[in-house]
């Protein structure tokens, strides 16, 4: 009889435990994340494990693991891959009155699936004096013969210039994103290669006029160790272009509850805590990048930028058109 009791305590004991962590699945590689983990901790109780990888690489795991998997919450860098997500089946809706109150409808799933956690805006970096600052004012600019030889930009097979080309087809239309793409392709100063700051400082240093580039690098290049990257970003200046129908495009980073979660109801806590002005806060004066939550200001330094309106298409398209972006970069030559 006292081994049973015994054994109940063990038992209950290791249940209470197992229910007080939660198991993220991130493709953000932030130390600004895991300030916000550890800060989730320390007011919960509640430990977070986290598993680090590529959004590719989670998505595929969370697909084999099925039932099995340990995954609580997935958080990636892009709509496109939340919307990945969805639609394999990976996700589960997340009932959340703080969310649905505080994260606006544009920056979060039409399910409730995944909510946005950070926005991104993918902009315009020119030499500071060129007089494109005052020239340049859309996406759809990019294809003008005078600015041909001026563009850099990454590679067609990043997230983020496929969500770009996404936008363009959910605001012209595929014929015209065809037309687009073959145009940008046209005006590159070189063959795309690098990343974000790579293009920046390649426009500082001379190599093109028009770098296209999520501006929270820009924050991250002004500080840096790099010389050389801080160097570079007080040779250009930032121009937030808009489509000709809409605003400036934006991406997200963005998590959603995982289809199995073990311990779901921690990870919905967790969700909210990542969306709560304090979390916010974090997000934007240490990774420079904006907030979602209403009430919540920039960064300073991102505020002296300027201003800029939110494009009107909804998030969720760019994940639906993601498959006929990369089918378009393709046919136009856009390595």
């Amino acid at each position: 009889m006292l081994k049973r009791i015994l054994l109940g305590v063990v038992l209950l004991t290791t249940s209470i435990f197992a229910a007080s962590e939660i198991n993220v699945y991130s493709h953000r590689h932030y130390d600004t994340d895991k300030k916000l983990f550890k800060m989730f901790e320390e007011k919960t109780g509640i430990k977070v494990n986290v598993v680090k990888a590529d959004a590719n690489a989670l998505i595929k795991r969370l697909s084999s693991e099925g039932e099995n998997s340990p995954a609580d919450v997935l958080i990636t860098v892009d709509a496109g891959r939340l919307y990945q997500a969805k639609e394999k089946g990976l996700l589960q809706a997340i009932d959340s009155k703080y969310l649905t109150e505080n994260i606006p409808p544009l920056l979060r799933d039409k399910d409730n699936e995944w909510f946005a956690l950070t926005k991104r805006v993918r902009a315009f970096m020119v030499p500071k004096g060129s007089g494109l600052e005052d020239k340049i004012k859309t996406y759809e600019d990019l294809i003008k013969p005078e600015y041909k030889d001026m563009i850099m930009i990454r590679s067609s097979n990043h997230i983020y210039n496929q969500s770009m080309l996404a936008a363009v087809i959910s605001h012209h239309g595929e014929e015209y994103a065809l037309k687009w793409a073959k145009g940008v392709v046209e005006n590159m100063a070189r063959r795309p290669k690098g990343n974000d700051r790579y293009q920046v400082k390649a426009v500082a240093n001379g190599i093109g006029k028009i770098a296209i580039a999520n501006t929270y690098y820009v924050g991250k290049m002004i500080g840096n160790k790099d010389f050389s990257e801080a160097e570079a970003v007080k040779k250009v200046k930032i121009i937030f272009p808009v489509f000709e129908n809409g605003g400036t495009h934006i991406n997200v980073s963005g998590a959603g509850v995982a289809k199995y979660a073990p311990h779901k109801q921690n990870a919905i806590k967790f969700i909210e805590f990542l969306a709560s002005p304090e979390a916010q806060e974090l997000f934007a004066n240490e990774n420079f990048e904006y907030p979602v939550t209403k009430g919540v200001k920039s960064n300073s330094v991102v505020s002296a930028w300027g201003t800029f309106k939110d494009d009107t298409i909804s998030i969720n398209t760019l994940g639906e058109y993601n498959a006929k972006a990369v089918k378009i970069f393709d046919l136009a030559g856009w390595k």
